[in-house]
């Protein structure tokens, strides 16, 4: 059996810019459910009020 690749460990600054591109996308995600959990707030406040005046 032969190990077709050695891993290395990433260098500090690859590291780096590893953990800043996992924080983006963290960041992008949870813009993504604020959004739609504010689309929600409103849709739902519309309801009420559409409920509110039939």
């Amino acid at each position: 059996m032969r190990i077709a690749e050695v891993v290395n460990p990433p260098t500090p600054e690859q590291a780096r810019i590893k953990s800043l591109q996992a924080q983006v996308k963290q960041s992008q995600q949870r813009v993504k459910a604020e959004r739609i959990r504010q689309q929600r707030i409103k849709l739902n406040a519309q309801r009420a009020s559409l409920n509110t005046t039939t």
